[in-house]
């Protein structure tokens, strides 16, 4: 133990994190009001300051305090809470509901990437991509139509798999693990893909966009367009 660095402690830094939160929730410390420092801390618990720091650090990823280098460790005006989010299979979510599923490969070839998907990739302009497009299916009901971009310099083994018997998203979840991603969420009309969804063009869908990387190189840009009865729901 070095000097300064407080007592010999039982005091576990949960323990610190929890009595920190009753504080917070009890405006014991106000939105945006500054917290004791840790040295303060450290002496009012009797433990180390790497425990107090500890417990801070996990409430700043919480998104229950805002820690800036001296300026001292705030309680935020608005809780930030971080969402995680995994790539779902789309069988399990279907069968998941209760739902019969069904996958239908409909088009798939090795092009030239449209400007937008370039972009959305970082591609430089002469990479090999599969293009794949699928209809998902539950209880012979369209689900999901999917418009799919691959990266072959990212995944060559894909070329060589039968996407009539195993989708991209299930190969791809399987034997592609991805470094990170991003997701973006649209509203708008059906258009073109209206006759795959068996709906109108002008009817309202969700649209999931989806860009996969492994490190420094892009694997794969997803378009997954819902079904008008779709509904999505995430726990917070």
């Amino acid at each position: 133990m070095t000097k300064g660095d407080g007592p010999v402690s039982s005091v576990s830094w949960q323990s610190i994190r929890d009595t920190m939160m009753t504080r917070i929730r009890a405006h014991d410390y106000a939105p945006g009001e500054l917290i004791p420092n840790e040295v303060d801390l450290a002496t009012e618990f009797g433990c180390a300051r790497a425990t107090v720091n500890r417990a801070l650090r996990d409430l700043a990823t919480s998104g229950f305090l805002d820690r800036r280098r001296k300026a001292g460790t705030r309680v935020r005006e608005a809780p930030r809470r971080k969402a995680t989010l995994t790539i779902p299979l789309t069988r399990a979510e279907v069968e998941a509901s209760g739902a019969r599923y069904e996958y239908r490969l409909l088009e798939r070839g090795v092009e030239a990437p449209p400007p937008a998907v370039r972009g959305k990739l970082k591609l430089a302009g002469d990479e090999r991509l599969l293009h794949v497009k699928s209809l998902h299916l539950a209880d012979d009901v369209p689900h999901m139509f999917e418009d799919r971009w691959i990266v072959l310099d990212t995944v060559p083994e894909i070329e060589a798999v039968d996407l009539a018997k195993t989708s991209p998203n299930v190969w791809l979840v399987r034997h592609a693990p991805y470094t990170h991603g991003t997701m973006e969420f649209l509203a708008e009309t059906a258009g073109a893909r209206a006759k795959h969804l068996i709906c109108a063009a002008d009817d309202p869908v969700l649209t999931m966009l989806r860009v996969t990387w492994l490190d420094a190189s892009p694997i794969t840009f997803a378009r997954q367009t819902f079904s008008p009865s779709h509904r999505m729901r995430l726990e917070l």
